[in-house]
């Protein structure tokens, strides 16, 4: 739950707005209202002088707390330099809040998930499930790989996967079995032409789930199938029959 804003916080943003953007009496507003980090997290969330997200990104003890310094990059009137200076010092969750922020600069969200990105593999199995259901999809993509049947659920359930981005995972050489026998199994997905066409064409994908999808590929797709290296035999010979069975 976010921070209850008191009688504290409205008075500190009053002494901010009669500051404006004098350094001094910015300085001197933030010493005198002695707020905790839930508190000035409340009073990020609004309109505060631009000069004083860049006092408090480098006043003590909130530069060292890294809640504060994301309501600093996720505040809308943040500078992109000090945004895009402070985004590797954030948590993995701040991160994703700022890779999705719809106020957030361009620059500063690309620059957040490639950080998460980067840390991906270093969060343990429930952290990762819990980004999978947030993530946007250039972190998707990396969590897609992941050999947990937990991170996949999760990533197949976040309304910002693409069908082309699944489309694209379940195509890759080292496709997790996981994400073979999840996709068709998701109730969003199990439905997606793109996806079931995906599934068969590859070759990791185990024989029961390729043999599921077959019976709803195109004359054309099963011709495809049976003709594509790689693949086991009876998937081959079971396309190849259904699209002989087909009306020409």
């Amino acid at each position: 739950m976010p921070p209850e804003v008191g009688p504290d916080v409205d008075a500190a943003f009053g002494e901010l707005l009669r500051a404006g953007e004098n350094d001094a009496r910015l300085r001197s507003a933030l010493a005198a209202c002695a707020l905790d980090s839930p508190a000035m997290i409340s009073l990020l969330r609004r309109a505060v002088p631009i000069r004083f997200l860049e006092i408090v990104s480098a006043t003590l003890p909130f530069s060292d707390d890294a809640r504060v310094l994301a309501a600093v990059v996720l505040n809308p009137r943040v500078p992109r330099h000090l945004a895009l200076r402070l985004v590797p010092t954030l948590f993995w969750r701040d991160l994703a809040d700022v890779a999705a922020g719809p106020r957030v600069a361009g620059a500063v969200r690309v620059r957040a998930e490639g950080v998460l990105q980067e840390r991906v593999t270093e969060l343990r199995v429930g952290e990762k499930v819990t980004l999978g259901k947030i993530a946007t999809p250039a972190v998707l993509t990396i969590l897609l790989a992941d050999p947990d049947a937990k991170v996949i659920r999760a990533c197949l359930q976040n309304p910002r996967l693409r069908e082309e981005d699944l489309v694209t995972a379940v195509r890759q050489d080292a496709a997790p079995r996981a994400l073979l026998e999840g996709a068709p199994e998701s109730w969003r997905w199990r439905e997606s032409y793109a996806v079931r066409l995906a599934l068969v064409l590859q070759p990791r994908t185990p024989l029961g789930v390729s043999l599921g999808q077959i019976s709803s590929l195109l004359p054309a797709d099963l011709l495809r199938v049976a003709d594509t290296p790689g693949l086991r035999p009876l998937v081959q010979i079971t396309a190849q029959r259904m699209a002989a069975r087909e009306p020409a």
